[in-house]
């Protein structure tokens, strides 16, 4: 079965990454990273109740890294290992406009 994230960001513009096989990070590793870079690219919470999501964290550091991180070959990587190993899906879609993941 093929693994593999797409991103949907403005302007139409996509990204597809496979998913290597086997689990690079384990999921604490993996909102570890989702954590630092929320925090790096100084991202904000999408509820105005300040909680955070998983999910939303995907949406959210996605968003804030944009082309130029996505498109960082070393950052991508990463990317993909953290977003595989916390969402725990085979195929992710991470539709940046709609602010929308689906399975």
């Amino acid at each position: 079965m093929q693994k593999q994230i797409n991103v949907v960001l403005p302007k139409g513009l996509e990204f597809s990454f496979p998913i290597p096989e086997g689990t690079p990070l384990t999921h604490d590793a993996a909102r570890a990273w989702l954590d630092h870079q929320f925090t790096t690219l100084e991202c904000e919470p999408l509820r105005a109740s300040g909680k955070v999501l998983t999910a939303d964290k995907v949406l959210v550091v996605t968003q804030a890294a944009g082309t130029k991180l996505l498109g960082d070959a070393q950052w991508a990587a990463a990317y993909v290992a953290a977003v595989s190993a916390a969402l725990g899906k085979p195929m992710i879609r991470v539709d940046v406009p709609a602010m929308a993941i689906t399975y």
